[in-house]
């Protein structure tokens, strides 16, 4: 097991959400940069953490459903990638995330994925108060439009909101692990 100061955690990037009726905020940038950040974790042999939002057995969103999996562009791969699944939109509630992270030495967590308001906003503050130094990737998380804000004010809310108290924020052109 390879040992590190940092991990890349990647929320909920799968075919409900991602591919859903609603297409998210800048996708295809997004995914770019997601899948630049993961090819800069492989790199500098830093574990890949991806969260899976599944609700119960007899959903659409079940374990099982086409819905829960990952979108293919990640090329996640079960041998080296951690694949885990949450209920909940903290990625550490009812998971084993932070045990993971902690046996692996991890310090510092780098987030990106979506929901931006919700699963991305909740798990950045839930690290920050596991004393993890988060790093909140700026242009690598996405939602879609609500009825009061366009996806493009909710992201850059949250990227205000998170900044300083919870998150550093940086692009994903700028990190280097």
């Amino acid at each position: 097991m390879i040992s590190s100061d940092n991990a890349l955690l990647v929320i909920d990037m799968q075919q409900g959400l991602f591919r859903g009726p609603a297409s998210p905020h800048c996708a295809e940038a997004v995914l770019s940069n997601i899948c630049l950040l993961i090819a800069k974790a492989r790199q500098a042999q830093v574990p890949v953490f991806f969260a899976r939002h599944t609700g119960p057995e007899d959903s659409p969103f079940s374990e099982q459903s086409p819905l829960t999996q990952l979108i293919p562009e990640m090329n996640v791969n079960a041998e080296r990638d951690i694949v885990f699944i949450k209920k909940y939109p903290n990625c550490f509630r009812d998971t084993d995330l932070q045990l993971q992270l902690c046996q692996r030495g991890v310090k510092q967590l780098v987030i990106a994925g979506m929901k931006t308001e919700f699963c991305v906003d909740t798990t950045c503050r839930a690290a920050s108060e596991l004393e993890f130094r988060t790093v909140l990737i700026s242009d690598a998380h996405t939602t879609m439009d609500n009825d009061h804000l366009s996806a493009n004010e909710i992201i850059e809310h949250q990227n205000v909101t998170l900044a300083g108290p919870f998150v550093s924020l940086s692009t994903a052109a700028g990190w280097s692990f």
